[in-house]
C-alpha cells in the first residue's frame, strides 16, 4: 500500500509542473495531506521515527488550510524534490525487511 501511495503522490506532484487549473493544485494539497499522513502513521507503527518526522513535515507543508506562499517556481522545485524522493524511497533496501 505504501508503494501505491508513493507512486500516486509522485505522479500528482510531477503533473504540478504542467499548466493546470488552480483546483488541481488544491486537489494535490488534499491528496498530499492524506497520503503523507498515512505514510507517517504507517512509519510510526513500524517504529521508523525519521520517516514519521519527514512525512509529518511534508503533510504540514502541503496541507491546504493554512497555505504557505512560496511562489510558483519554488513550489515546482519542492514538487520535483519530493517526487524524486518518493520514487527513490521505493527502491530503498531496509534492514528490517
Amino acid at each position: 500500500m505504501d508503494k501505491i501511495i508513493k507512486i500516486v503522490l509522485s505522479v500528482l506532484l510531477f503533473t504540478c509542473l504542467l499548466d493546470m487549473p488552480y483546483g488541481y493544485f488544491q486537489l494535490v494539497r488534499f491528496a498530499a495531506l492524506i497520503g503523507f499522513g498515512l505514510l507517517s502513521y504507517k512509519a510510526n507503527q513500524q517504529s521508523r521515527q525519521t520517516e514519521v518526522f519527514i512525512y509529518g513535515a511534508l503533510a504540514l507543508l502541503f496541507q491546504p488550510f493554512f497555505k504557505i506562499a512560496l511562489g510558483r517556481e519554488l513550489w515546482n522545485i519542492v514538487d520535483v524534490i519530493v517526487g524524486v524522493g518518493l520514487l527513490m524511497s521505493l527502491f530503498e533496501k531496509r534492514k528490517d525487511e
